[in-house]
């Protein structure tokens, strides 16, 4: 999603103002999802993705990045909707 400088849609004070493509491959059938966390830290992210690996089946991820001039971190984890938890 692409939005034109200066475009608040929602009125909220922070907008992601460019998002990367989603993976086909990544959602390429129903129950399947990926899920990008935007954090302060990276205790904060693993924390997220903790909470969710106890509920779904995820590929999580090892590391977070951070855009130089952005505030925070991201993680981007996998889940699986089809499979139980530690399958």
């Amino acid at each position: 999603m692409t939005q034109t400088e200066g475009t608040n849609l929602c009125k909220r004070r922070c907008v992601v103002l460019i998002m990367k493509p989603i993976n086909e491959a990544h959602v390429a059938e129903p129950g399947l999802a990926v899920v990008e966390v935007a954090a302060a830290d990276d205790n904060t992210a693993f924390a997220i993705q903790e909470l969710l690996a106890a509920q779904w089946a995820i590929a999580p991820a090892d590391d977070t990045t951070h855009e130089p001039g952005e505030p925070g971190v991201r993680l981007h984890c996998y889940l699986d909707l089809r499979q139980q938890p530690g399958v």
